[in-house]
């Protein structure tokens, strides 16, 4: 085959772009496009039309032409299949076919008539590789730009709490300035002595610099003390670390002399969290943490799934020392959980009410130290009906050069409330997908690793329950779909554990109680 031009006209066959891959002078090409209209025959559905010294194929573009200009030998099939390659590219690079926006992106569209057509030839190319070519972008540059984002976020991220770090230490000071005047036997004599002043040191601030990632190395298990408590006369210090089997380390160093650096958790998990309700905290609040894995088949069916999850305690006030937490009740609670309690905490009872409580009753719980882990759990199962979500995957093979997915997502337990879904779909390699309408939520592309991000504020049991998205995109491989990557987030626990209430032990009393539950994931897997 030999294409002449490629010409994008009116219909009284003004030229409005026109690329020549042969020569041939500017007359000539302007007397065949003028001519052409008069040519067509009226209520004629054929696409093609020849004269005595070329051939015309051509396909209406709303209120114009799009045509290939041959010569009469050449094959016709190829010609229409190469002059639909064209109508996709305009309809691809311009929001509509009108003059005005075919003559906003001639530049574009020449160049891509350059990659379809050379000297007159077809180049095997397709849409998908045409519209790299057109946008000329680097995968080196792409990463750079991320990574330069990804500094930033932790900057400021380490400017934050390096802030919050010094507000914590000013006050941590003032408040030991003033119980170290207020306690017996401090710089204050009982009769009119002398008061030292103190003095408040404020730490210097300095930039932060971006941390380095380094892989944490594996938290060793504590060890706990194989004696047991002891009775006798011991220090306050001494009867926290007895009470909770060894478990607290205590830190006599000055807070100012080596601030402790907490872990910051990734970037990604902190989005994660985004939109989970905050709670203020009270004197006793219980932190209670979730951890979900699935491997799960795309054909229907789990590989294996496994929660765990944990219970905190923070005291603060030794008014709240003797204390015991009443669990709600959990009527779906799978029966394959298991509950582990620390060593120095009671078990559960034969009856159905499940209580965290000390051992020793006459022992008062850590107060004022670190969340103290006294309950933990897990579950592990192939049952599919556990699952919290399910994700239906249904690729097809269109054609030869197409493919088809369609996805769709259900909530499956209704007392959960899911936040910051994010389904990540694989694309074939320089491919780019066209989604359908009607679709749920919003989509954008990872350019980082070349996948389709699906994502939903709010998976709930009322008008959010389920979503769907479709879209096509250029290759051959079904498998280049998978494995699919689903993360989300909760404020619900999915085992359903939950503090109902929380009693002194020994008037049974309720004790008002903040409470934080946070379910995450860390692999939720399709493949």
């Amino acid at each position: 085959m030999v294409v002449l031009a490629a010409s994008i006209c009116t219909k009284s066959g003004k030229p409005v772009i026109s690329r020549q891959f042969r020569e041939m002078p500017r007359s000539r090409i302007d007397g065949l496009l003028t001519s052409f209209p008069k040519l067509i025959p009226a209520n004629s559905q054929h696409t093609t039309i020849e004269t005595s010294e070329v051939r015309y194929v051509y396909q209406p573009l709303e209120e114009l032409y799009i045509l290939l200009i041959t010569n009469k030998a050449s094959n016709i099939l190829q010609d229409i299949d190469t002059l639909h390659l064209f109508a996709r590219v305009v309809s691809d690079l311009c929001r509509s076919a009108d003059e005005r926006e075919i003559a906003r992106n001639a530049f574009e569209l020449l160049g891509a008539f350059d990659e379809v057509i050379s000297l007159g030839f077809r180049e095997q190319v397709n849409l998908a590789q045409i519209r790299n070519v057109i946008e000329m972008e680097s995968h080196e540059e792409k990463i750079q730009e991320i990574i330069a984002r990804n500094k930033e976020a932790e900057a400021k991220e380490e400017l934050k709490r390096r802030a919050k770090q010094l507000e914590m230490q000013r006050r941590e000071m003032q408040k030991r300035a003033s119980s170290g005047l207020n306690a017996p036997g401090g710089y204050l004599g009982s009769g009119g002595g002398y008061s030292a002043p103190s003095y408040t040191s404020v730490p210097r601030f300095e930039a932060p610099t971006p941390p380095r990632t380094v892989s944490p190395a594996p938290a060793k298990a504590p060890a706990f003390k194989g004696s047991g408590m002891k009775l006798g006369r011991k220090g306050r210090t001494a009867e926290l670390v007895d009470v909770m089997g060894g478990e607290l380390i205590v830190d006599e160093t000055p807070l100012l002399a080596s601030p402790v650096v907490p872990v910051e958790e990734p970037v990604a998990k902190r989005d994660e969290l985004a939109g989970l309700p905050t709670v203020a905290h009270e004197s006793v609040h219980v932190a209670i943490r979730e951890h979900l894995k699935a491997s799960l088949i795309r054909d229907g069916g789990v590989r294996n799934l496994e929660l765990t999850g944990d219970l905190n305690l923070s005291i603060s006030d030794p008014t709240y020392s003797k204390i015991r937490l009443n669990l709600a009740p959990a009527p779906h609670a799978p029966h394959e959980l298991q509950f582990k309690q620390h060593p120095n905490v009671a078990k559960f009872g034969p009856s159905k009410d499940k209580v965290v409580a000390l051992k020793d009753q006459n022992r008062d719980w850590p107060i004022g130290q670190k969340p103290l882990g006294v309950l933990k759990w897990r579950l592990a199962s192939k049952d599919e009906s556990l699952l919290p979500l399910t994700v239906n995957c249904w690729p097809s093979q269109l054609s030869s050069t197409s493919l088809q997915m369609n996805l769709e997502y259900e909530l499956e337990h209704p007392d959960l409330t899911l936040r910051n879904l994010l389904i990540t779909i694989p694309l074939p390699d320089g491919a780019y997908p066209t989604i359908a309408d009607g679709y749920t939520g919003n989509w954008s592309l990872n350019a980082s690793s070349h996948a389709l991000d699906w994502t939903a504020e709010v998976v709930d049991n009322d008008e959010n329950k389920s979503g769907s998205l479709e879209f096509t995109v250029d290759g051959t491989d079904i498998e280049s779909f998978f494995p699919v990557n689903v993360s989300f987030a909760s404020g619900q626990s999915m085992a359903g554990i939950r503090v109902g209430d929380v009693v002194t032990v020994a008037g049974g009393e309720e004790v008002t109680f903040s409470q934080d539950v946070v379910l995450v994931t860390d692999e939720y897997v399709i493949s």
